[in-house]
């Protein structure tokens, strides 16, 4: 086992090493400027179609609003409260600063994806649209690309049952017991329980909850952290000044921080942007290929604005929270980190922390749980949905009681292993999607 483990972390240092991060920002920029940075120039408009969106006009099974809560409950989780912790702690105050420019070339990959989903999607034989990057592989090139739509689902189906459920659900627990002292078994039945009664009602009844559930838990913690930095409102300008050198110069150890160069601000800034966000790891498309729209680019705009509410926002709350309040330098990392950050000021931040995680890992769960299921359907038909779904309920209450440091490790690299197949077939499509977005804005 020792032995599988040290070939799966050199396997891992390598997808999600130097070349991983610089394709996935490649293919951002890329796609930025064929697109005359139309996802940053539009954002306005994005907005607008949101609201808008709420009610769905066209083909579909959930309304566009909805499919972006989707999208949006997968990655709004851990990364948001963890990682951007880790990211500082790893990576100096610099780290935030290269989180911000993955989010702004992440619009555009997130733009792309959501577009090529719902141009290139199918109707299955239960009368249900599917998308996403195995159907814009199949659909929209040559047969001689079909094994990597192949390849995409696989990764897809064996990383959620790791970093989209038991990962989610062992974290809930641990937060759960270490703050409140709720017992493991209690936690993994009762979310084994919360989620079967939401994922057996299928997309529509998953969307319904996302479109609840997540931008009130986004507000709830959005709104903590602007409580912190108001309560720090001088700190603020210094913070951002810090942050901006210290993505240049790196950052010198100061009280429990190690100190960090310039490419540690780099590295673990931008792969931990990706974590939170996941622009360009191909997920997303499978949940805005459900919209109901009549045209791809509307749902495109709207699709994009996960990555700015994910990273700009909720990202930047924590991480300035983090800053402002001198916690970054007193040797915390992780969710630690941020729970100290939030209770030198609030002083119930533990609580604020634990309460967060939960929720945000269990709508992690039900979001992961529509792309495993579209990924599963690709693969085996639609007859596989029913014990797919069993089988990914079991999951999350095993999960919740086992030790995952080997099946964390395993995920993450399928997880890096999914962007692979997507950013090479959004390059090849990138044509296609250039051609849509001209017509569309030109009318």
């Amino acid at each position: 086992m020792e032995t599988i483990t040290e070939i799966i972390g050199q396997i891992n240092g390598v997808v999600w090493g130097p070349v991983m991060l610089v394709l996935i920002l490649g293919t951002g920029f890329f796609l930025s400027i064929g697109l005359k940075l139309m996802p940053v120039l539009k954002l306005g408009y994005g907005f607008r179609m949101l609201w808008k969106g709420r009610k769905g006009t066209g083909d579909g099974q959930i309304s566009p609003f909805n499919a972006l809560m989707t999208a949006m409950s997968a990655t709004i989780g851990t990364g948001n409260i963890a990682g951007v912790a880790t990211a500082i702690f790893l990576g100096g105050p610099g780290a935030l600063f290269w989180m911000w420019c993955t989010a702004l070339v992440g619009m555009a990959t997130k733009y792309a994806e959501a577009v090529l989903a719902v141009h290139y999607r199918e109707v299955d034989e239960k009368g249900q649209y599917v998308g996403g990057p195995m159907y814009y592989i199949k659909n929209g090139l040559s047969k001689k690309w079909l094994w990597l739509g192949t390849a995409f689902a696989i990764f897809g189906m064996l990383a959620g049952f790791g970093i989209g459920n038991t990962v989610q659900s062992n974290s809930v627990a641990a937060v759960l017991e270490g703050t409140f002292g709720v017992p493991v078994i209690a936690t993994a039945a009762v979310l084994a329980v919360l989620a079967a009664a939401v994922i057996l009602g299928g997309i529509e009844r998953i969307a319904s909850v996302a479109g609840k559930l997540v931008p009130f838990m986004a507000i709830a913690y959005i709104g903590a952290g602007l409580i912190v930095l108001l309560l720090n409102v001088t700190e603020i300008p210094a913070a951002i000044a810090l942050v901006i050198d210290s993505a240049f110069t790196g950052h010198a150890a100061t009280g429990g921080f190690a100190g960090a160069a310039v490419w540690a601000a780099i590295r673990f800034g931008v792969a931990r942007g990706i974590f939170s966000n996941e622009a360009g790891l191909g997920s997303a498309p499978i949940a805005h290929a459900a919209a109901q729209t009549d045209d791809p680019v509307r749902q495109g705009v709207i699709g994009m604005l996960g990555t700015f509410i994910d990273t700009l926002c909720v990202c930047s709350i924590t991480g300035l929270v983090i800053l402002v309040t001198g916690a970054w330098t007193g040797g915390e990392t992780g969710a630690a980190l941020t729970a100290a950050a939030f209770a030198s000021s609030l002083g119930w931040g533990q609580e604020i922390v634990s309460i967060a995680l939960a929720v945000f890992a269990f709508t992690t769960i039900l979001g992961w749980s529509v792309y495993g299921e579209k990924c599963v359907e690709y693969l085996f038909g639609v007859r596989s949905i029913l014990p797919f779904r069993l089988a990914w309920i079991a999951a999350v209450f095993l999960g919740a009681q086992a030790e995952l440091d080997f099946v964390w490790l395993l995920a993450d690299t399928l997880n890096a292993l999914m962007a692979l197949p997507n950013l090479l077939a959004l390059l090849l499509l990138s044509p296609v999607v250039f051609k849509l977005t001209k017509d569309y804005f030109s009318k």
